[in-house]
């Protein structure tokens, strides 16, 4: 089964460390420092010279940071099953377009291997590619459903920081691998159980491998946006609310009156993007490890009780 590479809210509610112990070794390997000339952060162009892939890049939160990594400099290819789009895309920002569906191993490799056989190195990867999957009860759970939305979300971004890994590791420059959670992984109730569940998975993959990865200069984290009005989720709130015409201007207006400290607030497209290119930039040359979560506060605390502050 075909299953697409797309970013995209959960179907209800939203799109989207514990430091561990530092082992002892009689030797330990030693970190690759990036020299003056691979640091260029000027205001406009903060990936200068970097080369990056994103799968899930043709349309959504995918598309608007491909956009916004080649305004910054960056070479990008865009990896995804939407070919018109990707390709669309791809061009009118100078960058490539391959088919990929990250569920084949093959195909995210394919993908690692046009950025070197381009550009001859890897710089950047952001996994964000994913499915929403089922919904309703646990006790009526489809488990093949289950598993193909894992197959997705799971295994697709394992394959995301395999592949890339391998190519960073190779060039000897360090790296940055940036993967797509969810607010759902953080907070209960946000995300079906499957969602919920697969997008937790990628926190705890991403913490072990930046483990593993940071001897080779190589940042491992990610972001967990919340209620972005994505194709995605203004389709969920279509059908919850039966409203077939429902406008995403609606659906951010839900968001930031109900879902957010930052009242009449709501996150957008570029807001995400936004977050990836920090951690894509020098600016967090020392995050890793991280799980940066673009919710508005709205995970973190409630505002039900203001009233007493005033």
């Amino acid at each position: 089964m075909k299953t697409a590479c797309r970013d995209f809210d959960p179907p209800l509610y939203n799109e989207h460390v514990v430091a561990g112990r530092r082992s002892q070794y009689a030797m330990e390997p030693q970190i690759v420092q990036r020299n003056g000339d691979d640091v260029q952060r000027t205001a406009s162009k903060r990936l200068m010279g970097k080369v990056a892939v994103i799968t899930g890049g043709a349309r959504g939160i995918g598309a608007a940071t491909a956009k916004i990594f080649a305004e910054n400099g960056a070479s990008v290819v865009i990896a995804d099953i939407l070919d018109d789009l990707g390709t669309s895309l791809a061009n009118s920002i100078g960058g490539r377009y391959i088919h990929c569906d990250v569920v084949n191993e093959a195909d995210v490799e394919s993908a690692v291997n046009l950025a070197l056989t381009w550009k001859g190195k890897l710089d950047v990867m952001f996994n964000n590619a994913g499915i929403s999957g089922p919904e309703g009860s646990i006790t009526t759970i489809d488990m093949e459903q289950v598993k193909n939305l894992l197959s997705v979300n799971v295994n697709g971004i394992l394959h995301g920081i395999k592949h890339a890994a391998r190519a960073m590791i190779g060039g000897q420059k360090g790296g940055c691998i940036i993967c797509m959670s969810s607010s759902a992984a953080i907070m209960g109730g946000l995300g079906s159980h499957p969602y919920s569940l697969s997008k937790e998975a990628i926190i705890g993959l991403m913490r072990s491998t930046a483990c593993e990865l940071g001897v080779h200069g190589i940042r491992v984290n990610c972001v967990s946006p919340h209620g972005v009005a994505s194709e995605m989720l203004v389709g969920a709130y279509r059908k919850i609310l039966g409203k077939k015409d429902m406008t995403p201007e609606e659906v951010s207006k839900i968001v930031g009156e109900r879902g957010s400290l930052l009242k009449g607030r709501s996150p957008s497209l570029e807001d995400v993007a936004e977050a990836v290119l920090f951690l894509a930039s020098e600016e967090s040359g020392y995050i890793t490890a991280h799980n940066l979560v673009i919710d508005g506060g709205y995970t973190s605390a409630s505002s039900e009780m203001s009233f007493i502050y005033h």
